[in-house]
């Protein structure tokens, strides 16, 4: 009888243990790439272990890659040898390349099954801008402006204004003309009133603030208009901050020290950038910091900067991925991100909430954020506009530090990106 007993537990304490293995294997595994500061992966993470109490049948494994040019590497890396993570984060400008060559599944289809979301709680500039060739591919996490991040208490000390909610080209160049200073007399200076990245992308939105185009069509470009007067014009004025102005530093000491580190250790007053800086500038201790919006030029116009959760066509648990892209997109998921302080959330609900609105922490007009919505503006959704966009962007910097002149810069970067416009599909149909 007690032999008995012993074999019949055994044999229950056999079959425990199998059901236990079984439920690990039939566990759904889901990978998710990520790339970002130590406080984004603390938040991504966080994300995760949320969906995992909700989602015991469904295991994402993260990899973390820190570096953002590390990270693009190892995706097209990736998604061209046949092996790209299930779930991966991805700017708008980025995906047509992916989408041309067919390899991320739409979520469109998913979104509209959806009782957790639904496309009309998005920002629509957002969600746009992920839809190529009338499908929504990806599901965008933020939206965010380019803003001027500026350090409060140089402004006081050189007892310059703050910059207004509404403010021009002119008070712009004059209170970074204001913050540059030598303030030894050695005749070096070692404080600039700005900060910019001489690219395309910085450029832009002063492009369309001159009432002037990008390209020639918006929606399937044929070539760059930089040639054109208004364009032109703009570039003009964005170069003379350094080549007439001397407002930002020369390319060999931003070489030394880029123009945000300088911004971080308090030697430059203004810094452009969009929320991705907030997490970094969270940590500063030094001084004060908020943010104001672009100036304006002849007309109001920002530029989207936008990532969203991408699907890979390969993905076998497809259903089990997109889960976890609603339960991320959801007012609990997005909510944890923005806690980061490192994106403008895309849902509008949490967008206009304390998650991210934030009062008790930096920067405290984070509503700029919000009402430069309205005039966002995006790059055209092009498979080759990386390439157009790295191929112009090394024209504009030759301009800015006196390489060649703005003309020059121009035709070259018109003449050199021709045949990309010519390679390239779009995200509507010519």
């Amino acid at each position: 009888m007690v032999r008995r007993q012993f074999w019949l537990l055994l044999v229950l304490l056999l079959v425990n243990v199998a059901c236990g293995a079984g439920e690990g294997e039939e566990a759904q595994r889901v990978s998710f790439f990520i790339s970002g500061d130590p406080a984004e992966r603390g938040a991504y993470l966080a994300l995760v272990e949320a969906f995992h109490e909700a989602h015991g049948d469904i295991r994402i494994e993260v990899t973390h890659i820190p570096s953002d040019r590390e990270y693009r590497t190892r995706l097209v890396t990736e998604f061209a040898g046949g092996t790209p993570p299930d779930i991966s984060l991805m700017n708008y400008r980025r995906i047509p390349s992916f989408a041309a060559n067919n390899l991320l599944e739409p979520l469109g289809p998913y979104l509209e099954e959806s009782e957790v979301i639904a496309e009309e709680d998005f920002y629509p500039q957002a969600i746009e801008a992920f839809k190529w060739q009338a499908e929504l591919l990806c599901l965008p996490q933020n939206i965010s402006s380019l803003v001027v991040y500026y350090n409060e208490d140089l402004f006081d000390a050189a007892g310059v204004p703050y910059p207004p909610d509404k403010w021009t080209w002119d008070d712009f160049v004059a209170t970074a003309k204001a913050l540059t200073r030598n303030g030894d007399g050695d005749g070096r200076i070692d404080q600039y009133g700005l900060g910019v990245e001489p690219s395309l992308y910085r450029l832009a939105p002063f492009i369309w603030q001159n009432n002037a185009p990008l390209v020639d069509n918006d929606l399937a470009p044929g070539r760059l208009t930089l040639t054109r007067p208004p364009t032109l014009e703009a570039l003009q004025w964005f170069v003379d901050l350094r080549q007439v102005h001397g407002v930002v530093p020369s390319r060999e000491e931003e070489a030394s020290q880029d123009s945000e580190s300088r911004f971080v250790a308090g030697t430059t007053a203004m810094f452009l950038d969009s929320r991705r800086g907030t997490p970094t500038y969270r940590q500063i201790t030094a001084f004060t910091w908020d943010v104001a919006p672009l100036p304006n030029g002849k007309t109001s116009a920002g530029i989207l900067h936008s990532d969203a959760y991408c699907l890979a066509r390969t993905t076998e648990n497809k259903e089990a991925a997109w889960r976890f892209i609603e339960f991320a997109n959801s007012a609990e998921g997005q909510a944890i991100i923005a806690g980061t302080g490192r994106t403008v959330p895309s849902l509008i609900e949490v967008a206009e909430s304390d998650a991210f609105l934030n009062p008790g922490l930096p920067p405290g007009r984070a509503r700029v954020f919000l009402d430069s919505i309205a005039v966002l503006r995006r790059v055209p959704l092009a498979s080759t506009w990386q390439e157009i966009e790295t191929i112009a962007s090394e024209e504009i910097e030759r301009a800015f530090y006196g390489d060649i002149t703005v003309q020059e810069a121009a035709t070259l970067a018109v003449q050199r990106t021709e045949e990309y416009f010519l390679l390239a599909q779009f995200a509507v149909q010519p």
